[in-house]
């Protein structure tokens, strides 16, 4: 696992390279101090992972910005000293967030999720893998095996057959972009299904429905808009 160390603090690099030292799957390519120097050490170095801080002294952005101007960012590990960001960093799929000083122990479980999300990447064509993550456990699942969502503030509801629900920390646009369309269809704001599970439309009401959809035990509710919405995707309109 070839990495790239990017803080702007010498001795936080330095604490850094030690900790990784003890870690033989590890590589250290290269480091960087500000953005500038970051973005051309992506460039030419190609890492697996970056460890990436935040607020980057003398740069004019912060580590966010680094990745949104890499048209293929790495697996990243966000090291910095505010909790505050952990929020955006989940957004933008990181690995892990570090908070410094860095705990050996939370290293070695960042480095373990890092090398999950590179071993999916590396999966061969085929049914699309997707990586769920909670404060508690990863679950791995075929695309095929996501039932629905639902959009519930900064998280989303994803239901997969035959298991509790898991709540994650990303939107339901993050999703909306990752899987493949179709079989998946976004009904409106807060809900998207996976159109190959559908079994059954009920309208109990007019202002909801219910779906019945293989793989949940219970039907799924939704608004009239989006019983709606998924009568004119089912009528080819």
């Amino acid at each position: 696992m070839r990495v790239l160390i990017v803080d702007d603090e010498p001795l936080a690099r330095s604490a850094l390279r030690r900790l990784l030292a003890g870690h033989p799957e590890v590589e250290i390519a290269g480091e960087a101090d500000g953005l500038a120097d970051a973005r051309r050490a992506v460039e030419t170095l190609r890492p697996d992972l970056i460890f990436l801080d935040i607020e980057l002294d003398g740069s004019a952005g912060d580590g966010f910005d680094l990745l949104e101007g890499l048209p293929r960012p790495p697996v990243v590990i966000f090291v910095t000293a505010f909790a505050q960001y952990a929020v955006d960093a989940f957004a933008v799929d990181a690995a892990d967030y570090l908070l410094k000083p860095v705990d050996p122990t939370r290293l070695a479980e960042a480095l373990a999720r890092a090398g999950r999300q590179l071993a999916l990447a590396a999966l061969p064509p085929g049914p699309e893998v997707v990586e769920l993550r909670t404060p508690k456990r990863t679950v791995l699942t075929a695309s095929t095996d996501i039932v629905a969502l639902r959009a519930e503030g900064d998280f989303t509801r994803v239901f997969v057959a035959g298991q509790p629900a898991l709540m994650i920390l990303r939107s339901l646009g993050q999703f909306e972009t990752s899987l493949p369309a179709p079989p998946f269809v976004r009904l409106g704001r807060s809900v998207m299904i996976n159109r190959d599970r559908l079994r059954g439309i009920e309208a109990p009401s007019r202002a909801a429905g219910r779906l019945t959809l293989e793989g949940l035990a219970e039907p799924l509710s939704i608004s009239r808009a989006a019983a709606t919405r998924l009568r004119e995707v089912l009528a080819g309109r």
